[in-house]
């Protein structure tokens, strides 16, 4: 999901761009048990990636379904099944995940794969006006702590155990990582960038010695989780990048997303763990390591590839909104191209 939650909206007048009316709502009348049609669309707000969009039934049911962009797609990088076969599996667990309702393959239904989950309710975190959802410090303090707690029950989970033993290699994560981002920062980068060439180099060279594989999401951040009203974590969302390997890379990636006070902050404009009150990322990564008992030395390894890779997918966020796949190309777009370059020159410092 990522942005599912509370985000504006494109309206519900029309049906939003990317759903087909009568396809939806035949799967809808087929596959959920007591929805009143017809239903609304909206197209909801935040996330670059796969599209999310609030559905309202005519009682006022809410659901919301997942599909990739609009257009030409990379690969595996916008897997319906694969997102929701990660969505499902975790639903057992400790791990906070959305109630998933089905899965639809055929792209006759709505011309890509799409799949729908129960609708969660909650703020999500996005900068530093959302943060005003909790003004007290001491909840502020322990929301933070619980994105280090639910990292740590996120890599506790036993792949083989919960059915996702095979969503990847367990061997060689960082190496198939590195050849994985190269290849796509070579379909979808609209210029030549040294300093991404010169990182993937530099990071290949020194591969990390990697520990036993555990579930890694891939995109783990305050902002890819649905609170409760009360601060707890109701459902981490976004699993599309989601794979199996060293964990650590899910931590340096957090590393990047929560930049320290008083640091300019590349990844994510003005996050809202920068409100007073909110941990700083060394007590985090304090927290991470007591509650995981693992050896972070090799973090700061990760914390550029964590950049690099960042600058890799907004490459090809810019790339696709260029192209129109996100529905209108918005004249500020040409911010992205610039954010990949300041992510590259950090991730080029942060190798160094």
């Amino acid at each position: 999901m990522g942005d599912e939650a509370t985000g504006t909206s494109d309206g519900i007048a029309a049906v939003a761009e990317g759903i087909d009316r009568a396809g939806v709502e035949a799967w809808f009348g087929e596959h959920v048990v007591g929805v009143e049609l017809p239903l609304a669309f909206e197209r909801i707000s935040g996330g670059h990636s796969n599209l999310t969009y609030g559905v309202t039934d005519a009682a006022g049911r809410r659901w919301a379904l997942r599909r990739p962009p609009l257009g030409k797609r990379l690969g595996s990088a916008h897997d319906m099944a694969r997102e929701h076969k990660v969505v499902s599996a975790l639903g057992p667990t400790t791990v906070p995940v959305a109630p998933v309702v089905g899965l639809c393959e055929d792209e006759n239904v709505n011309g890509a794969p799409f799949y729908a989950m129960e609708f969660v309710e909650g703020p999500i975190l996005r900068g530093l006006a959302e943060a005003g959802a909790f003004p007290q410090g001491a909840d502020r303090q322990a929301i933070g702590m619980r994105v280090a707690d639910t990292l740590v029950d996120i890599h506790a989970v036993d792949p083989d155990a919960v059915g996702l033993g095979d969503l990847g290699r367990k061997e060689d994560y960082v190496a198939r990582q590195l050849r994985r981002w190269q290849g796509q920062w070579e379909k979808s980068k609209t210029r030549e960038l040294a300093a991404i060439d010169a990182v993937h180099e530099r990071l290949a060279a020194r591969i990390p010695e990697q520990g036993p594989a555990t579930i890694v999401h891939g995109d783990y951040r305050l902002d890819n989780m649905i609170l409760t009203p009360g601060g707890e974590v109701a459902a981490v969302v976004d699993w599309e990048l989601c794979t199996l390997g060293d964990p650590l890379a899910d931590v340096g990636l957090l590393m990047v997303y929560w930049p320290r006070r008083g640091e300019d902050p590349v990844a994510l404009g003005q996050p809202a763990n920068l409100a007073p009150g909110f941990p700083t990322s060394e007590e985090l990564r304090d927290r991470y390591a007591e509650r995981s008992g693992r050896d972070l030395s090799q973090l700061g390894f990760f914390e550029a590839l964590g950049y690099w890779k960042l600058a890799i997918i907004l490459e090809g966020v810019y790339a696709r909104y260029a192209a129109g796949q996100y529905g209108k190309v918005n004249e500020g777009i040409e911010g992205f191209a610039r954010l990949v370059e300041r992510l590259a020159g950090a991730a080029d410092e942060a190798s160094q």
